[in-house]
């Protein structure tokens, strides 16, 4: 019998390839998409993207979407609770494995699988430890198409910010980011490749610059929390897509 999972989905590249790859392996039923939300702006959390291309996604993939709707900044008090009622629900569907595309932070695969254990459910990572580098030109070689939806200024500037993932945006990425992003560098939005029916079709929108306050609690890197109450000392590009 299949082991039925979840599948944690960001709408950018390094889920979209750990989504194929899981999706061939026999042992597993992906069962739903889950993704959290800004419920005051209605878009991906961190990501920026609109919840209309989210359903677009999920539609084209074909798997019933979850959606985790969080509060502007939330403490880790207010995240766990949602996150706990929502795996709650999904656990009672049979689901008993979770699917994350992380490549390689440590303390971030501790802190999942640390809190999935206490809910009942398993951890599973379809790319860790591959070589980023040779994620994403595996990435690209299969026909996926992402766009760069948000970058941290800290690593990339705004010229990086609405630019497609090819050979060319590789080429021009500075020694200390890393392909992938996996630091938190920049994040995506997957519009086309083998898990879609169809391309996901958008117009670019504008670009607007957004810093962010530091939540009151601690939470592993590459999260949407931090470890003081100070504001950050840098901020983010966004490139706002538009539905067609």
């Amino acid at each position: 019998m299949k082991k039925k999972a979840l599948f944690n989905w960001s709408s950018g590249k390094d889920s979209a390839l750990a989504l194929y790859k899981i999706l061939q392996d026999p042992e597993f039923e992906i069962s739903c998409l889950l993704t959290s939300v800004n419920q005051q702006y209605q878009r991906i959390s961190m990501h920026g993207v609109r919840e209309t291309l989210l359903q677009r996604q999920a539609k084209s993939i074909g798997l019933p979407l979850e959606i985790m709707k969080i509060p502007e900044m939330p403490t880790m008090e207010v995240y766990e609770k949602v996150m706990s009622e929502t795996l709650d629900k999904l656990k009672k569907q049979g689901i008993t494995h979770s699917v994350f595309g992380d490549i390689f932070l440590e303390d971030l695969r501790k802190y999942r699988e640390d809190k999935l254990a206490t809910m009942g459910f398993t951890g599973v990572f379809p790319i860790w430890k591959i070589p980023t580098t040779q994620l994403i030109h595996e990435f690209i070689a299969l026909g996926f198409k992402t766009i760069v939806v948000c970058v941290n200024e800290k690593y990339l500037d705004e010229r990086f910010v609405g630019r497609i993932i090819d050979e060319d945006f590789i080429k021009d990425l500075p020694e200390n980011v890393d392909v992938c992003g996996e630091n938190g560098e920049f994040h995506t939005f997957t519009f086309d490749g083998p898990i879609f029916s169809e391309p996901i079709a958008f117009d670019i929108g504008e670009i607007v610059y957004r810093k962010y306050e530091k939540p009151k609690a601690s939470k592993p890197s590459n999260t949407a929390c931090d470890t003081d109450d100070t504001a950050y000392d840098y901020g983010f590009w966004y490139c706002d897509l538009v539905e067609k």
